[in-house]
């Protein structure tokens, strides 16, 4: 059976599209459900917004969130198959993912950075991706694609246990240490046994297999696996965590164990949680053609769609000050207004260069606020593309520089550390979150934007940004009060309470 090569890349390239782009509706159904149970007010308001988001991206057809993550192929081949010519399979995947990502009706971020170690510059077109590749008895080729961002891939774990050691009690004790950084509510993939590197392949593949805890609930148990599933949900949705790390009654959707046979003196468990823009699919060429896919249906989506809060204050950027910002608390919930710069990790390090240097740096921070995003690039009439938050905790390290600049409050996701909360404290300033996975609602609060430095750095660098109503919650107040902290405690007591 003959595969040819453009039914390769053309498959590629338009799966990536498409899960860049569609929630598969066993997410959606079990996001909405967690959503009618929630009782925890922020959470609640997470889980709308990133359903409202998702519903929003199907309409205009542009990706779920900002990081468009590494990709990820499990490929199967058929040792009945021929493939055209003398490429690799290697070689097709890539130019898919490159036609995918430089697409120019929907591009999506090249996120990917060469020389890792040293220069870190990007690949420009998200190559080059993460292949695994068996071959199998059968007259097809079967790829499992996967989009993964990259705040929940650097949540991943591996621990070499020993056989007789409580793998719950590990994953119970793990997953609080996690952060808020992966979006929660999310799926876990745990892989146990083989080998150190066959556990982590096992816990990734897991992550691809749909969404069926409450099946599984429904039905029972058929093996020690599957009452591990069950055990795991129960329990880490008891934690409290909840959606975004803000509290709540719902923090996996699922939990996915795959095992395999390992030594009799190792027990190897990886484990891997996949975000709120979870993205995968499956499909398979059997020489007929390229796939076609359909858009889904959006009867799976609530009728509901997020509204900002009654009791939401609107703030002023342009015209704020410390004393201004002593009457917020933290889980008070904001619509920003005015003008905004951005900054990731790589605006932040080249300015702390400037800064040790005794150097000017391109734009004055006094009394500004920054928001941690890397935007997607914009199409049509748009000012931005989607531009969700990325994970606060990596820029912690900067903190202690940046607000001496006279910074007065910071945006992104997740939870700070305990020092950069104490820095916030004695500096009088903010740090507020937006919903990481709303990328394309919080976009829309954007008005204008432009680079004002570090043009280089590609999505990196530094824009300004004017908002008008962005959602916000506070997360840090002047007092040094975090809601990371004090939420998931109170949910975990009105859990174990009921």
């Amino acid at each position: 059976m003959l595969i040819k090569n453009n039914d390769i890349i053309n498959s590629i390239a338009e799966a990536l599209q498409y899960i860049s782009i569609y929630h598969s509706n066993d997410f959606i159904q079990a996001m909405a459900e967690a959503c009618k149970k929630e009782e925890s007010r922020p959470a609640k308001d997470a889980i709308q917004q990133i359903l409202t988001s998702s519903k929003m991206s199907a309409l205009g057809k542009r990706p779920l969130c900002q990081d468009t993550g590494i990709v990820t192929v499990f490929v199967e081949v058929g040792m009945g198959i021929q493939l055209e010519g003398n490429h690799t399979i290697e070689d097709l995947i890539n130019q898919g993912v490159s036609n995918a990502y430089l697409d120019q009706s929907n591009p999506l971020r090249a996120s990917i950075v060469n020389d890792p170690l040293a220069l870190r510059k990007n690949t420009g077109d998200n190559t080059p991706a993460v292949i695994h590749t068996k071959l199998v008895k059968g007259d097809k080729i079967t790829f499992k694609v996967a989009a993964k961002g990259g705040g929940s891939e650097n949540k991943a774990h591996l621990k070499m246990m020993n056989p007789s050691d409580d793998l719950v009690e590990y994953i119970l004790k793990l997953i609080p240490t996690l952060g808020a950084g992966w979006c929660p509510p999310g799926v876990l993939g745990i892989g146990v046994g083989g080998t150190a590197e066959k556990a982590v392949l096992m816990a990734k593949e897991s992550l691809m297999d749909p969404i069926n805890i409450q099946e599984l609930i429904v039905r029972g148990p058929e093996n020690r696996a599957e009452e591990l599933r069950i055990e795991l949900y129960d329990k880490v949705n008891r934690l409290g965590i909840g959606a975004q790390g803000l509290g709540g009654l719902t923090t996996v959707l699922d939990v996915k164990i795959k095992d395999y046979p390992t030594h009799a003196a190792s027990l190897p468990v990886a484990v891997i949680p996949n975000c709120a823009a979870t993205r995968h699919i499956h499909f398979s060429l059997d020489g007929s053609g390229k796939i076609n896919l359909d858009p889904p249906s959006l009867d799976s989506y609530p009728s509901d769609d997020w509204m900002p809060d009654m009791n939401a204050l609107r703030i002023d950027l342009n015209n704020t000050s410390k004393s201004d910002l002593e009457k917020l608390n933290a889980g008070d919930t904001l619509l920003l207004n005015g003008t905004i710069l951005t900054a990731r990790d790589a605006a932040h390090k080249r300015m702390a260069s400037l800064i040790s240097e005794g150097k000017d740096l391109p734009v004055s921070l006094k009394n500004r606020f920054i928001y941690y995003v890397g935007p997607v690039d914009p199409i049509a009439d748009e000012v931005v593309g989607p531009a969700g938050p990325t994970t606060a905790t990596r820029m912690d390290k900067f903190s202690d520089l940046i607000l001496k600049q006279g910074i007065l409050g910071m945006i992104g996701k997740a939870e700070r550390g305990p020092e950069t909360i104490e820095l916030i404290k004695d500096n009088k300033a903010v740090y507020m979150i937006a919903v990481g996975g709303a990328a394309f609602l919080v976009s829309k609060a954007i008005t204008k934007a432009k680079k004002v430095a570090f043009e280089d750095l590609g999505m990196e660098a530094i824009y300004e940004f004017e908002v008008k109503d962005m959602p916000v919650t506070i997360a840090v107040d002047q007092k040094g009060k975090s809601i990371h902290q004090d939420g998931p405690k109170k949910w975990q007591i009105k859990i174990e309470e009921k």
